[in-house]
């Protein structure tokens, strides 16, 4: 008799620790430590995302970075299950660099390059002879031709790859604007020393500038626009789902609409 009873309770602390043991488990498959870069995107994380992710019963940890290396380098380390900054070419040639394997979960609403003046309140009011601030990264510059071009203030060369246009590819410059290259966090101050100036949507929103004020906003191309990130191990697991999901929500892009006006929505929203 006492070995049965002993064999039963054997079993039932078995199955507790077990149960305990599949609890713990699953409590920590519902944690999730997100990271983005400071401004828009942390703000977005933390309006948007990880509200609707702590209603789906989710612990989220939210670290916010600096620069734009080390939000991939500690995704890649594990320090993080995904990360919000970055738009497709980056992501692609960041991956390449390091040799690391990244993947996208979902495109998420962007801040568009604008064209800002202090001199002139709309695109044709630019006079012939006036300088431009552009930025001076490959990337954001080829950005800025495309809506130079969307403007009608150039035209490109035919056949250019437009990721990757420069100065060299403006083949009519009707109005012989000036180019001036600068570093992209300068382009905010230099809307006061240009006449006009290609500010990036993340810049001008740190140094608080409405993006509703810009004399023209970027046409955006999805490949343009920042999305969720993870490791590409991760894209197909539940967390990542659960990310998408809370983007693709009704109550996501309202917080979209109420606090990130200006914003530029992916293709897949305005369906």
């Amino acid at each position: 008799m006492k070995k049965i009873i002993l064999t039963l309770l054997t079993a039932l602390l078995a199955f507790g620790l077990a149960g305990c043991s599949s609890s713990s488990e699953a409590s920590k498959d519902k944690e999730v430590t997100l990271g983005a870069t400071a401004g828009p995107y942390t703000d977005m994380v933390n309006k948007a995302i990880k509200p609707i992710l702590e209603k789906k019963g989710y612990k989220v940890k939210v670290i916010e970075f600096s620069d734009y290396i080390q939000p991939n380098m500690a995704l890649s380390k594990g320090d993080l299950d995904a990360n919000l900054f970055q738009h497709k070419v980056y992501m692609e040639n960041f991956a390449k660099e390091k040799n690391l394997k990244l993947s996208e979960v979902i495109i998420v609403p962007t801040a568009p390059m604008g064209l800002y003046s202090d001199k002139f309140k709309s695109i044709e009011d630019i006079k012939e002879g006036s300088t431009l601030a552009i930025p001076n990264d490959p990337v954001n510059l080829a950005r800025t031709l495309i809506m130079l071009e969307d403007a009608k203030l150039i035209t490109i060369k035919e056949g250019v790859n437009q990721l990757t246009a420069s100065e060299k590819d403006v083949q009519d410059n009707p109005k012989n604007l000036i180019f001036k290259p600068l570093e992209a966090a300068q382009l905010p101050r230099a809307v006061q020393s240009a006449d006009v100036a290609a500010v990036p949507g993340n810049f001008a929103l740190a140094a608080k500038m409405d993006l509703l004020d810009a004399i023209q906003l970027e046409s955006m191309p999805d490949t343009y626009r920042n999305r969720v990130v993870v490791n590409t191990k991760d894209v197909e697991s539940t967390f990542a789902k659960d990310i998408k999901e809370v983007v693709e929500s009704k109550e996501f892009e309202e917080v979209i609409d109420k606090e990130f006006k200006g914003f530029g929505k992916p293709e897949w929203m305005k369906k």
